[in-house]
C-alpha cells in the first residue's frame, strides 16, 4: 500500500502530513483532491490558538474566502484521536460540514474525539500525522493574534501563508 504525504510549504518553513487513507479514506481523498487543484496555494492559516490548534485552507491572503467542493461526510468515528501532531477537519456545528479546512492539533485535545453520532458529540475527524516540520507547527502556533479583518481575536497579525502543497 503507497503512503500518501503531502507537504505544505509555508512562510515559516515545511510541513509533511502523513496521510491515513485507511482510516479516513473519504477525507483523505477530498483533502488529496484540493491538494492537485492546487486550492490550498497562497491560503492562510487563519486560526492559531496557543496550545490548541492552528487552523487554514479556506481564506487567501486578501482574508477573502475560497471557494469550495460539497461538504464530506465526517469519519470522525474511525478511531484515531486528536493528539499533538494529527490533523483533522474543521466544520461548522453540522458534523458534516467539512470542506477544505483542517487544522493541526498542537495539543492532545481529546474534547474533539467521537463520542457517539448525534450532535456534538460527532467530533472532529482526524485524517494524518505531521511526520516532518513540528517544529514549524509550533512556531506557526506562537505568533501573535488579535483581531484582523473579519477574525476574531485567535487570527495572526502577521499572515501565515501556505505557498503551496504538493503530494510528496
Amino acid at each position: 500500500m503507497a503512503i500518501d504525504i503531502v507537504e505544505l510549504q509555508t512562510s515559516l518553513g515545511n510541513i509533511r502530513i502523513q496521510l491515513d487513507t485507511e482510516r479516513a479514506p473519504q477525507t483523505v481523498a477530498s483533502f488529496l483532491r484540493y491538494v492537485d487543484e492546487g486550492h490550498y496555494a497562497g491560503t492562510i492559516f487563519h486560526r492559531v490558538i496557543d496550545r490548541f490548534m492552528i487552523q487554514g485552507g479556506g481564506y487567501d491572503t486578501n482574508h477573502e474566502k475560497k471557494s469550495v467542493h460539497a461538504p464530506i461526510t465526517n469519519e470522525a468515528d474511525n478511531g484515531v484521536k486528536n493528539t499533538r501532531g494529527t490533523v483533522a477537519m474543521a466544520r461548522t456545528s453540522d458534523p458534516h460540514s467539512a470542506t477544505a479546512q483542517f487544522f493541526i492539533n498542537v495539543a492532545d485535545n481529546a474534547f474533539l474525539n467521537h463520542r457517539g453520532k448525534n450532535g456534538s458529540e460527532w467530533g472532529y475527524a482526524v485524517f494524518g500525522r505531521v511526520v516532518e516540520g513540528m517544529d514549524v507547527v509550533d512556531q506557526l502556533n506562537s505568533v501573535p493574534t488579535g483581531a484582523t479583518g473579519p477574525f476574531r481575536k485567535e487570527a495572526p497579525l502577521t499572515d501565515l501563508v501556505i505557498t503551496s502543497a504538493s503530494r510528496v
